[in-house]
């Protein structure tokens, strides 16, 4: 596939992650972009990139949302899971480069007002006092002692009896 746009490699993990249990629908999908970039790219890069990922056969419209295709999943399986978001991300963009595309497929046409609105939900969401869940848990700067908290000494070897 070439060429491979970042916003191509992004929004193949951000359909893999919200679109696990059922198809993601589009303000899962931006959700999940914003949750990996903290960024949520601007409504015309994703409507291209939508079509042009339909058209390789990486993803697909199934009722009300989105999903991988096997070729899709293909690519997502077997990226490190303790690795950062940008290697990630990097792992896919690879991925991608190699991927040559097999016979033809119909491309996805989604209107640019829908994500849109998808996005103005996404950030209505954010104010609001729920919790999300795909937020992932703050990392300690630095590893903290607690006092009181110390090592034991080693059990003395045993003497023997003779």
């Amino acid at each position: 596939m070439h060429p491979v746009h970042d916003v191509d490699s992004l929004l193949i993990l951000a359909t893999a992650l919200s679109s696990k249990r059922r198809p993601g629908e589009l303000v899962d999908i931006v959700a999940a972009a914003d949750l990996l970039q903290n960024n949520i790219p601007n409504e015309a890069k994703l409507v291209e990139a939508f079509d042009r990922l339909a058209k390789h056969g990486l993803i697909k419209a199934e009722a009300d949302g989105f999903v991988l295709t096997a070729a899709g999943e293909a690519i997502v399986t077997g990226l490190p899971r303790k690795a950062e978001t940008p290697e990630r991300l990097f792992a896919i963009k690879d991925r991608l480069s190699d991927y040559n595309v097999k016979g033809e497929h119909a491309g996805v046409a989604i209107d640019p007002a829908d994500v849109t609105k998808a996005i103005q939900a996404h950030r209505a969401s954010e104010k609001t006092a729920a919790k999300n869940l795909l937020v992932p848990k703050p990392k300690p700067e630095a590893e903290v002692h607690k006092p009181g908290l110390r090592q034991r000494k080693p059990m003395p070897a045993r003497k023997r009896r003779d």
